[in-house]
Formats: C-alpha cells, sequence, structure tokens
C-alpha cells in the first residue's frame, strides 16, 4: 500500500472550510494543492522540495486550531488538523520528545484546541515513541495491530511496516480521513 507521495505533507482539516484553510496557509507563505472530501474533511498537499519546512507546516496546522486565529475560527474546540509527513525520520531525535529539524517534523500530528494531542514517527518500531497530551490515543489499535508491545510484528516479520503504511492505515481509519490525498484505494 502507497500513502503518500515521497517528500510531501498531507494535513487534513476538519471544522473550517476549504477556502478559509487555504487562506491562512497561502498568508503564511505556505500555498499548496488542496481539495474536500464529502465527509467534512479539508485537505492541503505541500511537497517537501518546494515547501521544505514540514516543522512551519504541522505548526501552522496546530495554530490554526488554537487561539491565535479565535478572532478568525469561531469554535477551536471543534477543528480537528491531521498532519502526515512521508519525509524520513529525522535521526536527530526520532525516538524522543525532543524538537525536530524543519525539514524532518514529526510524521505524524494531531491538534485540537492549539495543544498538540499525539505526535510520533511511522514505522520501524516508532510508534513506541509518542508523545502528547493524549500520546496513547491510538494503543488499542497499536497493540491490536502488533506495532507495540512486549512482542510485537516487528519481531517476527522482517521488514513490516517499514515505510509506516500499516500506522497511517490506522490514522486514516480512525479518523475517516479521505483515501485520495493519502494515495491508497
Amino acid at each position: 500500500m502507497t500513502w503518500l507521495a515521497p517528500a510531501g505533507f498531507r494535513t487534513f482539516c476538519r471544522g473550517i472550510p476549504l477556502a478559509d484553510l487555504n487562506g491562512f496557509f497561502t498568508e503564511a507563505g505556505l500555498p499548496a494543492a488542496s481539495g474536500a472530501s464529502e465527509d467534512g474533511w479539508a485537505w492541503l498537499a505541500h511537497h517537501a522540495e518546494t515547501n521544505p519546512d514540514g516543522g512551519a507546516i504541522q505548526q501552522l496546522g496546530q495554530y490554526i486550531t488554537g487561539f491565535r486565529y479565535a478572532d478568525r475560527v469561531s469554535d477551536q474546540h471543534n477543528v480537528h488538523m491531521v498532519f502526515l509527513a512521508s519525509t524520513p525520520a529525522c535521526a536527530c531525535g526520532h525516538s524522543y520528545a525532543v524538537p525536530h529539524c524543519a525539514q524532518h517534523p514529526c510524521q505524524f500530528a494531531y491538534s485540537r484546541g492549539g495543544f498538540a494531542v499525539s505526535l510520533f514517527n511511522l514505522g520501524e518500531r516508532r510508534e513506541s515513541h509518542r508523545f502528547g497530551s493524549q500520546a496513547d490515543l491510538f494503543i488499542r489499535q497499536f497493540l491490536e495491530e502488533g506495532l507495540v508491545g512486549r512482542t510485537t510484528r516487528y519481531d517476527s516479520e522482517p521488514g513490516f511496516n517499514a515505510d509506516g503504511a500499516e500506522t497511517v492505515r490506522i490514522i486514516a481509519e480512525h479518523f475517516g480521513l479521505p483515501a485520495g490525498p493519502l494515495g491508497r484505494d
């Protein structure tokens, strides 16, 4: 399963109209290809070559859900932002809750109300290093799928989830993200 084009960033938002979301990112100097699904998710697609600062893209998404945009977003607590990056996890701190470099933001971030709810990197056991106010948001699904725990599928299946596709599948199912921007059937 492919889940994102290489070196790309996808930002999904529910609770803000697509035109407003586009406007926020364009004003910040981060214009993107965009679209909306019938079930309420708007999405933006950035490519790392034209927008290398994935950290700024992820951070702006978090800010939009919070009080910095209170004058323009009426109900921040009902705005959900999911960020996915297909850039490689940064070797400078992929296993710890430390700032990542701009080119290598956390590969998954979910924010609501201006706060980072859950953040982590994808594949190769990185899901075991989660942080945020609800770091264990996916723990039940991760345990059931063998991504975390005392013994994991990483232990028994060489190459399992190397690209993070299983993790993205769990995230997409949890939030009901549209398939098109994820590049999956």
